[in-house]
């Protein structure tokens, strides 16, 4: 049994019963005795024991020091803050950059293209990004047939120009290019073609 008090004659020389040292007290890699004047070998590594740490400059936050493996490591990872990615177009592909993002960053839509995004916009009953389109088209398109004589100059029809405007024309016809024949003092006289009267 170890010895953990020694008294000659009637002075006490060793007394280590009021002793609270333990092996977690105990820096690693040193022995003493505790109260009951066993032996004891320390197990305390301060903070921690880093010794399995893995972490690199690289992922600790510029400016700031750990300890890895029993070495300082000032980090090298940039502090970006607030990042705002504004998209404004269809395939955009925006990189996040590496680094720290304090949280307060938006990625949003650029705000002319939002202002876009509208029903009346949209096709009816399509959503595009949570917008239910109510688009159903222009008006019915008016339609007329045309018929059109060929002259000897080149005219211009337009579905606007009618006297009642219309959108399109549904058909054209164009008539033969007239031919007449006429007797004359010697002969024929041969006539291809009309002159635009209102020319």
């Amino acid at each position: 049994m170890a010895k953990n008090k020694i008294i000659f004659g009637d002075t006490v020389l060793i007394d280590l019963t009021m002793d609270s040292l333990t092996a977690s007290k105990l820096l690693v890699g040193y022995t003493a005795h505790d109260r009951g004047g066993e032996a004891i070998t320390g197990s305390c590594t301060f903070d921690a024991d880093t010794s399995d740490a893995d972490a690199t400059d690289a992922t600790i936050l510029s400016g700031k020091t750990a300890y890895v493996n029993a070495n300082k490591v000032t980090g090298a990872m940039p502090n970006r803050g607030e990042v705002v990615l504004t998209i404004d177009d269809v395939n955009d592909e925006l990189q996040i950059q590496n680094g720290y993002h304090d949280g307060s960053g938006v990625a949003k839509l650029d705000a002319t293209e939002k202002a876009k995004i509208i029903a009346g916009n949209i096709k009816k009953d399509i959503e595009i990004l949570g917008v239910t389109g109510t688009y159903e088209g222009a008006a019915t398109p008016t339609s007329a047939a045309k018929t059109v004589t060929p002259y000897t100059t080149s005219k211009t029809y337009l579905p606007s120009g009618e006297s009642t405007p219309v959108d399109y024309y549904s058909q054209v016809t164009v008539n033969a290019i007239a031919y007449t024949e006429t007797p004359n003092t010697y002969g024929t006289t041969v006539t291809i073609g009309d002159v635009d009267p209102d020319a």
